[in-house]
């Protein structure tokens, strides 16, 4: 079955040559292998047993997380590369911070960059990210998260949000996308309809976007627009219910009111494309997560997925499985045909769009040196650094303890929690940078012991260094005393009253909610070593804090001002 509807039509704005490429490749395809074209596979290990198995399904794309072994990774990505008969798209979340990949140019997360609020060098960043992911093969980033970080307990939007401000939100984003793009590389807006208002995360329930449609369109309607205004190619559809637009359209909803926008015609088809007028590439979130297996079962999620709007399907642990549940969708008329040429027609120009159908494999993935020669040059580290250290934040310091001193500040008693990465290829989690610096300048520096308690007798500061950011499936992030002290009868003695004490964060911005009255607070947004650099440089005032928080980190709460 090879038959196509003549009335679909790319979008972008293609050459004749390249809409000739996108019906000729699309009316060449089986009904099965346009399936697979719908759908983008996640690749994590770098071996040729997975390439292996994810080459057998012939899927449009492959989402690569980062890994520690460039070497491992060149060779992967080329051998995906040339196995490919139809060119492969390859995805990756490029968010900056702690999932940086080791051997790229470690950028702040989108909080640091939003820190800086500094639209140069925003876009500076951009290109960056743009120049060196599209040299180790990628062609589309799914990012900027353009989510209002407003529900601060929040674990998941946090430090990868530009902020709570929709027009800090939109400068960054739009100098962001345009610079990537540049660069050859599709931008992806998410996470549709807005994230950030529930506290909770799609990643384990269908979150809810609960703004009247009013306040809607005055915060995430105007963030989309802009997007699309800017040229965005692509948006990620979320598991996330906008209620007020279903009940708008249909009062007497019920439970079909909190359908994620994943599988929601209203959402993606009459509110994203009728009414914002989005032409690009709709992508579901990953299709794994809980906001949309607790919704529906997979059966009937798989096609709905795509015949609600989305034309490409995120992810899938039984990747066959999951093409014959479409493919049964389609025989059983709960996929339409047209949807489906819809969505092939899309996902193959976004392809032609990018280029990838006159780019041969070598040219799309340089050798190994000419990679090796792109990452992380002077240039790109020293750029990086600029923001990192821009972006630092005094938050208060109502006790006057910075800057601090070898003499007054000798003995230091640390009490860290340096968090964990969500992704296991990224950036290695350690607080050595800064403690083998305090060491340098003087100070005795020791863990916090349970066994040994710190005193104001034998510690003159006590260091609290949190190193969370923004992470799926954990629901909450918070400061665990009895985690951090060793027990729930230790959580209960607070020392700030006795001993100096200075609260950084390095990872959520949020973290005097559950510790109001410690007096000093740094917000650092990520444990990057060169974060910890430039933090020892305004710890003891050889730089100024400039950065300006891009959220509320009192949390609304005047007691945590003091």
């Amino acid at each position: 079955m090879t038959s196509h509807c003549s009335s679909v039509t790319a979008p972008f704005s293609l050459s004749a040559q390249d809409r000739a490429w996108v019906e000729r490749v699309r009316d060449g395809l089986t009904v099965e292998q346009k399936i697979a074209q719908l759908f983008v596979l996640s690749s994590r290990h770098d071996t040729m047993e997975e390439v292996d198995w994810l080459t057998g399904f012939a899927s449009g794309g492959v989402h690569r997380f980062p890994t520690h072994d460039l070497k491992a990774a060149w060779s992967a990505t080329r051998e995906q590369l040339d196995r490919s008969e139809v060119p492969l798209i390859l995805s990756g979340d490029i968010e900056g911070g702690m999932l940086s990949a080791p051997f790229a140019t470690q950028i702040p997360n989108q909080m640091g960059i939003a820190a800086c609020d500094d639209l140069d060098l925003t876009e500076r960043l951009a290109h960056i990210v743009g120049r060196e992911s599209r040299a180790l093969g990628y062609n589309w980033s799914f990012t900027p998260v353009v989510d209002i970080n407003r529900a601060f307990r929040n674990a998941v939007v946090g430090t990868r949000s530009y902020g709570s401000d929709p027009d800090r939100i939109i400068r960054h984003a739009k100098a962001y996308i345009q610079a990537l793009q540049l660069e050859g590389l599709a931008a992806c807006a998410k996470h549709w309809p807005g994230d950030g208002i529930d506290d909770r995360d799609q990643h384990l329930s269908t979150s809810v976007n609960s703004l009247s449609m009013e306040e809607w369109e005055q915060s995430f309607g105007r963030i989309f627009r802009d997007m699309i205004d800017t040229g965005v190619m692509t948006i990620m559809s979320g598991h996330i219910a906008l209620p007020a637009y279903a009940r708008a359209r249909f009062p007497d909803s019920g439970r079909d009111a909190f359908a994620p926008a994943t599988v929601s015609r209203l959402l993606n088809q009459e509110l994203l494309r009728e009414e914002l007028g989005f032409r690009g590439v709709i992508v579901s979130d990953a299709t794994v997560m809980g906001g949309l297996t607790s919704w529906m079962d997979r059966d009937a999620a798989v096609p709905a997925v795509i015949e609600n709007g989305c034309d490409v399907f995120l992810f899938s642990r039984e990747p066959r499985e999951d093409m014959n549940r479409m493919l049964n969708g389609l025989r059983e008329g709960r996929l339409s045909e047209q949807r489906l040429e819809e969505a092939v027609t899309h996902m193959l120009s976004l392809k032609a769009a990018l280029g990838l159908h006159r780019a041969k494999p070598e040219e799309r993935l340089p050798p190994l040196d000419e990679l090796e020669a792109t990452l992380a040059t002077n240039g790109h580290r020293e750029t990086a650094r600029q923001a990192v250290g821009n972006s630092i934040t005094l938050v208060k310091d109502t006790q006057a303890l910075l800057p601090l001193d070898a003499q007054r500040h000798r003995r230091i008693v640390v009490i860290a929690d340096k968090g964990w990465n969500f992704v296991s290829g990224a950036a290695p989690r350690s607080f050595d940078p800064l403690l083998d610096s305090l060491k340098a300048k003087g100070h005795e520096v020791r863990l916090f012991d349970s066994e040994q308690l710190p005193r104001s007798e034998d510690c003159d500061l006590l260091l609290y260094l949190v190193g969370q950011e923004a992470t799926p499936a954990i629901s909450h992030i918070y400061l665990d005393f009895a985690k951090l002290h060793g027990g729930s009868r230790l959580a209960m003695i607070q020392f700030n009253r006795e001993i100096p004490t200075l609260l950084v964060s390095f990872g959520q911005p949020y973290y005097l909610y559950d510790a109001p009255n410690i007096s000093t607070c740094i917000n650092a947004y990520s444990a990057l070593s060169v974060v910890q650099e430039e933090l020892i440089e305004r710890l003891f005032g050889n730089r100024p804090f400039t950065g300006s928080s891009p959220v509320d980190p009192f949390c609304g709460m005047e007691q945590l001002r003091w």
